[in-house]
């Protein structure tokens, strides 16, 4: 390829979005400049503090139960209170916590306050994904997403090899760090950022949806078997941030190893986002996220035969080309399922499938590489990836061509949740941190799993 054609791919990557995408986007970014609890927390307990695998699993999954309470509350905020004020809500709250977290000695404060910081991060993801898809056009919002996760990837690369370096001299400073970030973000949100929610003027046509409640949601069942596959992926990725430092750890590899080999994650994502989105945008999402299930889950089984840093890396780019495929195609399928007046709750249901797989993934994996060791686990996630894989080409088979098409974004000139008639609602395929979001923000990001 040229360099004419390379300027002229980036440019048609970028083009056509709105300006209060691009501000929220920086938002991401800086948020992501700044993370560290999220990725260091597990080597922070168990190689500064001394804990063991299993206690630092139990931080992880209190952190993610914090999340798991926070999820529906959000995305119920995020409809009702608006998608600004739950943001800043959200960024502030998570400013003050996980500053309070670096000052912690007790062992069950550590643990209460590691709940708050996860219930404050987690707060923010509702409010982020249903903004970005009030603001972006629906023919724009696969490659927004996709975007948005470049941004959470950027900012993850570069955290993630300066935040090694800074644990060798000073936790706390990650600490302060990440909370001065955050709070930047708030900052940019209220002085740059409107509210995005949609209003419908009384008695207008379509002033129904704003009715849709939490009932509505949990019965559509094509929207709750994505949010049951999406708790099986994020099962797997969320093994980046707690078993695999602990694992390493154990090895005798150090944060900075750790660092260096997770970073991966992060500039692959940042080279190959734009162009594999640009690729996959038009593709099957039955095949993309069945693919994308398999790399997840032998890409962590592989680290069942990590012995060196390049090997660690290796099996990081495996389920990282899985996050890649799996963001964009997974969260353009959620916002098109959502109805308008509902994505605050749609979005905070399925951003309690990666809450309520940040509570399980510490929990079961520290659990099971204390009693049956690391590679019982890697194998576990080769089995786990092989059964999403089958769910989603069970919950798609049955889909009409043309509605895969949509939902993959080949067809989005229809309003978000439209549906086209006598077609069934496109619900049944997608479930991508990181983002966290990720987003990610969340993201989550991936948090990976960070997600903002």
């Amino acid at each position: 390829m040229s360099v004419a054609s390379m300027r002229r791919a980036a440019r048609d990557s970028v083009s056509g979005l709105p300006r209060e995408f691009w501000w929220l986007w920086t938002s991401t970014l800086v948020n992501r400049l700044g993370a560290f609890v999220a990725t260091f927390l597990a080597l922070y307990l168990t190689l500064e503090r001394g804990y063991s695998a299993s206690y630092a699993g139990l931080v992880a999954a209190l952190h993610g139960l914090g999340g798991v309470v926070s999820s529906i509350g959000a995305g119920v905020m995020t409809d009702r209170l608006g998608r600004r004020p739950t943001l800043l809500i959200a960024q502030t709250s998570t400013a003050a916590s996980v500053a309070v977290l670096g000052f912690m000695q007790h062992p069950v404060a550590i643990a209460g306050v590691a709940f708050v910081v996860g219930m404050a991060s987690n707060a923010s993801r509702p409010a982020v994904q249903a903004m970005m898809a009030d603001i972006v056009a629906p023919e724009d919002r696969v490659r927004a997403f996709a975007l948005n996760y470049w941004a959470i990837n950027l900012g993850f690369a570069f955290s993630s090899l300066a935040a090694g370096l800074i644990a060798e001299h000073s936790y706390l400073i990650g600490f302060l760090g990440e909370a001065a970030m955050t709070l930047a973000c708030a900052i940019l949100v209220f002085r740059k950022i409107p509210e995005s929610r949609p209003t419908v003027a009384p008695g207008a046509a379509g002033a129904a949806e704003t009715e849709i409640g939490m009932g509505a949601v949990l019965r559509d069942r094509r929207f709750m078997g994505v949010v049951g596959l999406s708790f099986l992926i994020a099962l797997l990725f969320m093994q980046s941030s707690v078993s695999l430092p602990v694992a390493m750890g154990a090895d005798g590899f150090s944060s900075s190893d750790f660092g260096m080999a997770i970073a991966v994650n992060g500039v692959l994502i940042v080279a190959l986002q734009i162009p594999v989105t640009r690729f996959i945008e038009h593709r099957d999402p039955q095949r993309l996220l069945v693919i994308s299930a398999l790399l997840a889950g032998y890409g962590f089984g592989l680290t069942a035969f990590a012995g060196s840093i390049a090997v660690y890396m290796l099996t990081v780019c495996v389920w990282t080309l899985a996050e890649i495929i799996n963001s964009p195609t997974q969260m353009g399928l959620v916002v098109r399922l959502s109805p308008t007046h509902g994505r605050g709750r749609y979005q905070g249901v399925y951003t309690l499938s990666w809450s309520a797989a940040a509570l399980v993934a510490p929990l079961a994996g520290g659990a099971v590489i204390d009693h049956y060791g690391a590679d019982t686990l890697w194998a576990g996630c080769a089995v786990i990836g092989t059964i999403a894989a089958a769910g989603y080409w069970l919950l798609m088979r049955n889909l009409p061509t043309a509605e895969r098409g949509e939902t993959a974004g080949v067809s989005s000139a229809s309003p978000a949740g439209a549906t086209p008639a006598g077609a069934a609602p496109a619900g049944a395929s997608s479930a991508g941190a990181s983002s966290a979001g990720a987003s990610s923000a969340g993201a989550p990001e991936a948090e990976p799993t960070a997600a903002a």
